[in-house]
């Protein structure tokens, strides 16, 4: 496994429930070499605009991504994994667009870009 490759990892949810999700490797981290990942999802309306990113059959690697149809890749749903807890992998986004997700979380985490705006309250029912 290698930065930029998508994975099936164990993600905690919302919910707390943990399950086996689709996950970026965006960083491995000193010393242990667990995953940096972000959760992906097929619920394009979770899209933040300007920090999340989205990714269509039109891209030019999506095919090379592995996933079946338009997704969000969530870089606001973050988790370290352990190596041995990945389940496999599935794809990879181009280095292109591994660096843009690196580079918009480095913006947001040092204050160099604005925080993006906070959604309404969910839908009940």
């Amino acid at each position: 496994m290698t930065e930029g490759d998508i994975v099936l990892a164990p993600v905690p949810q919302a919910d707390g429930e943990v399950k086996q999700r689709p996950a970026v490797v965006l960083r491995e981290m000193p010393r242990y070499r667990d995953f940096l990942v972000c959760g992906v999802t097929t619920q394009l309306h979770q899209l933040v605009a300007g920090f999340d990113e989205r990714i269509d059959s039109t891209d030019k690697d999506f095919a090379a991504s592995g996933f079946l149809q338009s997704s969000v890749i969530r870089l606001g749903f973050l988790g370290v994994i352990p190596r041995r807890r990945i389940a496999g992998t599935i794809g990879r986004i181009s280095s292109a667009r591994h660096r843009r997700l690196l580079e918009a979380l480095a913006a947001y985490l040092t204050d160099q870009q604005p925080v993006p705006p906070r959604p309404g309250p969910r839908p009940t029912g």
